[in-house]
């Protein structure tokens, strides 16, 4: 009979050991989901920024081209690299570096636009590149906190005893 009360303290302790295990490794569990659901997110942002460039793209190219005739390689390559966007799967390297060569060719034709003083001067290429001057700082903004989110991610991910 003595034995029996230590054999429920012991039973009672190894219970209380294994449910507190379970209980740490759900809560651990459901912090990295958590965070790599905030990883998902905060990429689709990049993903919104990067298409609202990207949309900006066709109203720039129709209303500079009547003044950029000369430049219409130029304007032909901003259009491609926005196809190429287009075309790559999301969440991919290819989707990067297409985003990458979007805003190359987003540059030049900033360029050009600077060069033309009468076609800066337009109200409707003002308010464009205004847009997208303003989409560049977005999509910076956006993939600081991405990047943000994957350091938090990785860190919570191979921190000890996680």
């Amino acid at each position: 009979m003595a034995g029996t009360p230590r054999r429920s303290l012991a039973i009672l302790v190894v219970t209380a050991i294994v449910a507190a295990t379970v209980g740490w490794s759900v809560a651990v569990y459901n912090r990295i989901v958590r965070a790599q659901q905030s990883v998902d997110a905060q990429w689709a942002q990049v993903e919104s920024v990067y298409q609202r460039r990207a949309d900006l793209v066709p109203n720039l190219v129709a209303v500079t081209q009547a003044y950029l005739v000369q430049e219409r390689e130029v304007l032909q390559l901003l259009l491609r690299a926005r196809e190429a966007y287009a075309q790559a799967p999301p969440r991919s390297p290819d989707r990067v570096e297409a985003a990458d060569r979007l805003d190359q060719a987003i540059g030049r034709v900033l360029a050009v636009v600077e060069r033309y003083p009468e076609l800066r001067s337009r109200d409707v290429v003002l308010q464009l590149t205004d847009e997208l001057a303003g989409t560049e700082n977005r999509i910076a903004v956006e993939r600081r906190r991405y990047n943000e989110r994957v350091r938090q991610y990785n860190g919570l991910v191979l921190e000890f005893p996680r």
